[in-house]
């Protein structure tokens, strides 16, 4: 499998390391054939089919960034994490932390994805839409003190609900902006992060070191933490339809393009 950031051995991103994102500062994945630094590769797990580990790359890394990359904070058993939506990031999310004995609070605006995330094993489910003010509702449901770790993928516009139901010492990881800009201007800043005593953290996918951690993560426990592609793969050929179905977020998990 492809390293993200190609230059991303270990450690944090630099000035030089950041320049070396496939599809962003160098040529992609979207094509047959590509020629890759060893350095930029990572073995894919046993059991997995390709496009099951293609998914690793990006949401994966992600996710377990998200739970694990901040030294001295990472995921613990009995931790609370809230996560948002059905997304890649966000599902893999709930795999990593019930497989690490942590428990789940999913945020999610649809009842029919609700189950599925019930199926995932997420512990408590909130539907936003019913429940506007789903981060105090998440504080309350473990019992005031909060959550641990929250992967805030729809960025300004829930904030506040991150903020609110995050726990003293938890940790923001700031993934995304799905769901634009906050239209209310009542984005919160510094103050409410002294406020809660939390950590919030922009995190770009991950290092090598945490690619492989997580794939001896996957390979151990393969059913529990296989991945989660959508019922719908495309092609080279209709890879402007899968842009246009993921950024429609009808999707489930990953949307994948098979690549003959």
């Amino acid at each position: 499998m492809t390293l993200f950031n190609q230059g991303h051995l270990g450690g944090s991103l630099n000035q030089q390391t950041i320049q070396t994102g496939l599809g962003g500062a160098v040529h992609g994945t979207l094509r047959q054939y590509g020629s890759f630094d060893e350095n930029g590769l990572v073995h894919m797990p046993e059991g997995l089919s390709f496009e099951e580990a293609a998914t690793l790359t990006c949401a994966g890394l992600t996710a377990w960034n998200a739970l694990y990359g901040l030294e001295g904070k990472g995921l613990k058993a009995g931790d609370w994490v809230l996560t948002q939506g059905t997304g890649g990031v966000s599902i893999f999310a709930v795999q990593f932390a019930k497989a690490a004995g942590a428990r789940v609070i999913a945020t999610t605006g649809s009842d029919d994805k609700a189950a599925m995330l019930k199926k995932l094993g997420a512990d408590h489910i909130i539907n936003r839409k019913n429940t506007p003010n789903w981060g105090e509702e998440a504080k309350k449901i473990t019992g005031g003190s909060g959550v641990m770790h929250v992967l805030e993928v729809a960025g300004p516009a829930s904030m506040n609900q991150s903020i609110a139901a995050i726990r003293m010492d938890g940790v923001i990881s700031i993934i995304g902006f799905l769901g634009g800009p906050n239209k209310s201007n009542d984005e919160p800043g510094f103050l409410q992060c002294l406020n809660n005593l939390c950590t919030v953290r922009g995190i770009l996918v991950g290092s090598r070191v945490q690619m492989e951690d997580m794939c001896r993560a996957v390979e151990a426990n393969i059913e529990k933490l296989r991945p989660i592609v959508d019922d719908k793969v495309f092609t080279i050929e209709t890879a402007r339809e899968a842009y246009e179905y993921q950024w429609g977020q009808g999707h489930v998990g990953n949307v994948c393009l098979k690549i003959e």
